[in-house]
Order: C-alpha cells, then structure tokens, then sequence
C-alpha cells in the first residue's frame, strides 16, 4: 500500500508529507454555490484483509507506513498551525494505558449507573474545579463534559429555551455560528444584535431590539470572547440594559467562553464572569487553551434549571440531563489531568506569556506596514487578509471578509511568530510593491488607529512592547 494522500488547495495538489499546506481551503468568501475543496484520497480506500499469509503481512506492513507517515504529516503540519485556537503544547503519553478501555460517561455524571467502566469520579471533580472557578456552591451547580464548545452553546440555550419557551434569542453578529445552529434546531426566533468595531456587542441596539419585543422574555448569548476577533461582552451593560429596558426576571443568559472563558478568570485586569451575577450557564471548550487531544468541553449551569432537562433512563438505571448521552469518557481524565498539573500558578503563567506574545506579534505586523488590532482581553491577532491562499493554507489562516487572524496559544513562541511576520512581510511585497499597489484601508475592519493604509498610517498606533 503506498499513501499518497494529499489535501486540495484551491486547485492546487499539495503532498502531505511535504508540510507545505495541510488544511482543507476555499478561495475568498463562499458563495451559495460555491464549495469547500473536497480532500483528494489516494491509497486510502477502505479493503477487506487478505486471507494469504504473505499479503496479510504486506499489508500489515503497508498500513503501519502509512500511520507513520501520516503521524510526520501531523507533526509537519502542527509547526504551521496558527490559525485556529488549539494548544499543542502538551505531553498525555502517561496516560496513554486509558486508551485500552472503553471508557463511557453516559447520563447524569452525578448519578451512579450500571456500568463502572467509566471516568465518572474525574468528571465531577473537575466540574467541582470549575463550579469554585465561577464561584457557584457545589449544591447549587450542575454541568457535564461535553464534546466542545458547540455542545456547551446547544444545552445552555435548551435549558434557556425550555425556561422560557416564547422566549426570544438575542446574539450579536459576532457569536459563534453555533448558536444560530442552536436557533434554527429549537426554532427559536433569534434577533442578531450589531457590534462595534472591536467586535463587542453593542448595547444601544441591544437596548432598541429589547424594546421593540418587551412582551416576550430574552435569551441572550453573552460572549467571552468572539470567535474571530477574541471581543468580550461586557456581562454587567448586557444585565443593566435588561433590566432598564423592563426584563426583570425575564431573561436567561448563557455565557459562551469556549477560548477566553479559560484565560479571563486569570487576568488581574479582567471583569469577572461569575454566578454571583444574575447569569444561567457558562461553557468552555478543553482542547483549545487547557490542551486535549480530542474536542471537548464544560458547561456549568445552577442546579435549579438542570432540572428542566432532567428525564430517568431505565436502561441506564440513572437519570439524564445532556444533550448526547454517552460521552467521552477519557476526556475527564486528560482535562483533570491538565487541571492538576498546571494549577491555578500555572494557568496564570500561561495566560500572561499568550497576551503578552500577542502584543508582540501585534507591533511586528504593524512595524511592517500591516494593518493589525488585538483586543485588550484576547489573545486574538487580526490583520490584512493575505492574497496568496497558498500562504493562507501554509499556516492554516482563519479567514473572514478582508481580514485574517492568529490565534496565540501556549505552544505558539516569539520565533515562530517572527518567522510568520517575515514571511508575510515577503509575500506582500510581491502582491503590493511589485505591482505598484498599496495597501487597502481597513479602518471599519480595526479602527482607524490599527489601520496601514496611505491615509491612516500617520495616526498609526503602534503599542509598547
């Protein structure tokens, strides 16, 4: 078997093993007839075993090439990994024995079940970790592990839902696509909220669109950090314009933290996200800042709404609050295990070295003449959208309209950075000055004092290493 595999990149074949482009990639915004380049599979295809000796070994042989070979794609193509927010900057080989069990967490992680072939005991002890990290009583709390921060959005705005079934969702433009998912699978009627330029919501139209719907209650998305440009919704303007506006006791918010929600606790200048604040629930996804090889993710809500969910399983022999189910039982274990060897010093360390590599990375793209803004409380770059989709695809960009941006995780270092920065410097020197072009505004995509542009450049803020 030879493996041959290579991934399409707008037109383009690339070879895995070469490391060169290793994500999946469409070419500018995606049209509603235009799709996302298909993986192009080579040697691949599924066959049955064969019933000689010699070609059963062959193929055992063949097969243990490709594994090996796709694991160097792998660590090739996670040199390269800017783009999206996962930390890769962990070592589970301890736990590695877990993997010989099937380890299934299925109904209430509070409840005992049939089967003791399960994590349940790591799951409810970090879920105790993050009830005292919102400051909620471990009798006033109820939440699960679940399989990434879509799942967490999806059982906070059910329980919303069910709490308020003529309720209406409010989320601002800059949420994650999740919970316009969430809106269309519950058929709730979902009213998108404008942003500023930052991209945090913005309170006046939150305050226009509540009026203008005062006899039905709210259900709104507070985000702690944007998917794009890493904006924090401030908790305390979204709860005072509710009140003003006539919702006491009316409204449900679900607090989306799937990155930042596991860096802000740990930034002495941060608000807090609390449940000492009138909020419903909070989620946050594992694999993106703690680190885990597999999607995964938190959701806490109070005790008092976990029961409107809550339904017995005699198959089970328990009770069942969660959107799936079964659930992954060996991702408790990784996350406790990450839990409790960085602790609360370690997290800290963490955040503090990603804010501060983001200001770095931040001044060296505008040093260059690259339009670039970081928000106060995230580790999100956002910059000019490269041209070139090949250097898009390289380093595996997330994309949206004329911008790019570079998520700063742990395993993300100052070299690497300056490596990406000169070689983007290079690139856009061939597709601006080559060309006798020059740079396009992107004042209304980050401010006027972030953008490059001939007209802006004068009035360029260029922050303080």
């Amino acid at each position: 078997m030879v493996f041959n595999s290579e991934v399409s990149c707008n037109g383009d074949r690339v070879d895995v093993a070469a490391a060169t482009a290793s994500m999946q990639c469409s070419s500018g915004m995606l049209g509603d007839k235009q799709l996302v380049s298909k993986v192009i599979l080579e040697g691949l295809e599924i066959e049955e075993p064969p019933v000689d000796e010699m070609a059963v070994a062959e193929k055992k042989a063949g097969i243990a090439r490709l594994m090996s070979t796709y694991v160097q794609h792998l660590q090739q193509s996670s040199a390269y990994h800017l783009g999206y927010p996962l930390n890769l900057d962990y070592d589970f080989s301890s736990l590695a024995p877990f993997l010989n069990f099937s380890l299934n967490n299925a109904g209430d992680p509070f409840a005992k079940v049939n089967s003791s072939v399960n994590s349940r005991q790591f799951e409810v002890a970090v879920l105790h970790w993050f009830a005292n990290l919102w400051e909620l009583q471990r009798d006033q709390f109820w939440g699960y592990i679940t399989s990434g921060g879509t799942e967490g959005n999806l059982y906070g705005l059910l329980v919303g839902r069910e709490l308020f079934p003529n309720g209406i969702l409010y989320a601002s433009y800059d949420s994650h696509y999740s919970v316009f998912k969430a809106a269309k699978m519950y058929r709730v009627k979902c009213i998108r909220i404008a942003t500023t330029v930052s991209g945090e919501m913005n309170y006046a139209d939150l305050k226009s669109r509540l009026l203008q719907n005062t006899d039905s209650p709210a259900i709104i998305i507070a985000n702690i950090g944007t998917t794009f440009k890493g904006a924090v919704d401030d908790i305390d303007s979204i709860i005072s314009t509710l009140e003003k506006c006539g919702f006491q006791n009316r409204y449900y918010i679900h607090c989306d933290g799937a990155l930042s929600g596991m860096m802000m606790p740990f930034m002495k200048q941060a608000p807090k996200v609390s449940f000492q604040k009138p909020i419903g629930s909070i989620s946050v996804s594992g694999h993106k800042f703690l680190g885990c090889p597999m999607p995964c993710g938190v959701v806490i809500t109070r005790s008092e709404h976990a029961g409107v969910l809550s339904t017995d399983i005699e198959y089970i022999a328990s009770r069942d609050s969660t959107i799936t189910g079964s659930r992954n039982g060996h991702a408790p274990i990784f996350l406790w295990y990450t839990l409790s060897k960085n602790g609360y010093k370690g997290l800290v360390k963490q955040v503090e070295m990603c804010l501060g590599n983001a200001r770095y990375l931040e001044v060296l793209l505008k040093q260059v003449g690259i339009s670039a803004a970081c928000n106060a409380l995230s580790n999100t770059v956002v910059f000019e959208r490269p041209k070139d989709e090949k250097f898009v695809c390289r380093w595996q960009l997330a994309c949206e309209g004329n911008l790019a941006h570079v998520v700063v995780m742990p395993n993300v270092t100052l070299p690497k950075l300056a490596v990406f920065v000169e070689e983007l410097a290079q690139r856009r020197r061939d597709w601006y000055q080559d060309k006798g072009l020059s740079a396009p505004c992107l004042a209304l995509d980050v401010g006027k004092e972030n953008c490059c542009c001939n007209l802006h450049a004068k009035k360029l803020r260029v922050p303080k290493m």
